[in-house]
């Protein structure tokens, strides 16, 4: 088997970012006078990039007909690519992405007796990032993708990150109102690296936000969610977070303004400045409540 392939067929550059917002949810617990458990800090991470490397492997198998229809691909979007040139057995993608759920539900069943909304949390976890993409819900195909998409990233693995350290959920306030940047720019973002795709998309019956509403509807959606998410920072100085939380969220603010301007760049650029802007903005205020 070709290794370099398999790794790449899972897509593990979209893996950072269920580091940085799992430890999110940590900063934040540890902020507010929570010791770091590092066993359950472990378990957790382990258990949510077992989930999220398995959507990945799934959706390589179940979007194999969208992606094959995609004449657009980019870095980002399109799929991996792996498994439409022959490189690797379609079937590998579905068997490692079964194997990988299997990982997260024995993790997941360790991690069970030291945190009672852990099993619940992760069970939520797996079954919408297996419905994504996998029937019958498929929702990826339905226009649900990208809402399910930003609650598991930027809402449920926090939340599992501040969990597993502050059980009695003190400082719940300040995480609800610093991951609300982070989900902004991940649904902008889900948005951008569908509009490469949208062609295939429509071609094989998938339909995303994209090809609902058409590119000029979904160029405004991203537009909305970036500039809420751009004006948050006074909601979240409101609600009393720390000036330098605050500050941190204000970081992105300037390539948010200019990407929103550039709505319209080429497909390459258009997905690449999304993702790179919810990396910055979840990595900002990660930093800020570390210090």
């Amino acid at each position: 088997m070709n290794v370099v392939a398999f790794i790449k067929l899972g897509r593990p550059q979209f893996l950072g970012g269920g580091f940085l917002l799992y430890a999110l949810g940590a900063a934040i617990a540890r902020a507010h006078g929570h010791s770091i458990d590092v066993t359950r800090y472990v378990l957790g991470q382990a258990a949510v990039t077992a989930y999220q490397w398995m959507t990945h492997y799934a959706n390589e198998y179940f979007d194999y007909e969208a992606d094959r229809a995609n004449a657009t691909p980019t870095r980002w979007s399109g799929g991996s690519r792996m498994l439409l040139d022959g490189t690797l057995p379609r079937g590998l993608a579905l068997g490692t992405a079964l194997v990988l759920a299997a990982i997260g539900i024995v993790v997941t069943l360790v991690l069970a007796p030291r945190a009672t909304l852990a099993a619940p949390t992760l069970a939520i976890v797996l079954v919408l990032a297996w419905a994504y993409s996998a029937p019958p819900l498929r929702l990826c195909a339905a226009g649900l993708g990208e809402l399910a998409t930003t609650l598991v990233v930027t809402v449920l693995v926090p939340w599992l990150g501040f969990y597993l350290q502050a059980p009695h959920l003190d400082g719940l306030a300040a995480l609800a109102f610093s991951i609300v940047p982070p989900a902004l720019y991940q649904f902008a973002m889900m948005i951008a690296i569908e509009v490469p795709d949208a062609a295939g998309d429509a071609a094989t019956g998938k339909r995303t936000l994209v090809v609902r509403f058409g590119k000029r509807a979904a160029a405004r959606l991203y537009i909305a969610a970036t500039a809420t998410a751009c004006a948050w920072p006074a909601m979240a100085a409101l609600a009393g977070l720390p000036a330098r939380v605050v500050i941190a969220m204000v970081v992105p603010v300037p390539i948010a303004v200019w990407r929103m301007v550039r709505v319209d760049d080429e497909a390459e650029k258009l997905t690449q400045w999304a993702v790179l802007l919810l990396v910055v903005a979840t990595a900002a205020v990660l930093i800020a409540w570390l210090t």
